[in-house]
């Protein structure tokens, strides 16, 4: 029986194709709107500026669809729970996703690194509320009861958020999967390059190859639902956990 010492450290990344198949729509279609917006217009500082109604709708909207009963983690966000629950600290979850559904799928330490849909920011003091109702330009700040509150999303343009912490898991990584992104977005198409200059082993689980494939050790092909479950109990059969 290995100790925990002697397992392996492990870094996750997750994107938008590992919530397709709980029926979100990823993020950005084939055509690149995003539910038929343009990117431009919902999902920039200026487009908030410019257009805070339209923004907070978008977002709104989107919030609203994360929580219809149909909505729910699958078999790929059940396999990570399992994973962090045999591995433990030794496991960092990233995600790029904003949806809650690792959390709902058992997971109790998830990096969201472009913010949560059902969260609200204060403009000025960034603080943060969990939040699942509609807001917009008249709904008051908690915590300065002022009309501070914006989506708790990052916007391009935006820093993504816990970036020293992901730096440091990746430079200490023994192992780095990406999951259901297409490494089109920055920083995170950046971490497998990072990942494999610290020595670690590189695994990308996607539905088809992304752009950054070539860089990774290994590729595993299909729905997330069904590669996902199948690379954990392998990990932990390894392991004989």
């Amino acid at each position: 029986m290995n100790t925990k010492n002697t397992l392996p450290k492990i870094v996750v990344l997750t994107g938008a194709g590992i919530s397709a198949e709980s029926g979100l729509k990823t993020f950005r279609d084939n055509d690149g709107l995003w539910e038929n917006h343009r990117v431009e217009d919902v999902a920039t500082p200026e487009a908030f500026e410019r257009n805070p109604g339209l923004v907070y709708r978008f977002y709104n909207a989107r919030r609203a669809q994360l929580q219809q009963d149909d909505v729910k983690p699958n078999a790929a966000h059940m396999a990570l729970a399992k994973l962090e629950t045999i591995f433990g600290d030794n496991v960092m979850l990233v995600t790029q996703n904003v949806d809650d559904l690792h959390e709902r799928g058992g997971n109790k330490n998830v990096y969201h690194m472009h913010g949560e849909l059902l969260s609200a920011r204060c403009a000025i003091s960034q603080e943060t509320f969990e939040w699942r109702d509609s807001f917009d330009h008249t709904s008051k700040c908690p915590c300065c009861n002022r009309v501070t509150l914006r989506p708790d999303i990052v916007w391009f343009g935006e820093m993504p958020l816990y970036m020293d912490e992901i730096y440091s898991a990746l430079a200490n990584a023994d192992l780095f999967v990406a999951i259901g992104t297409s490494g089109n977005v920055y920083p995170a198409a950046g971490f497998v390059q990072i990942a494999k200059e610290s020595g670690a082993h590189t695994i990308e689980a996607n539905l088809a190859p992304g752009a950054t494939n070539a860089l990774f050790d290994e590729s595993l092909t299909g729905p997330a639902s069904h590669i996902v479950p199948r690379w954990v109990d392998d990990l932990i059969s390894k392991y004989a956990l």
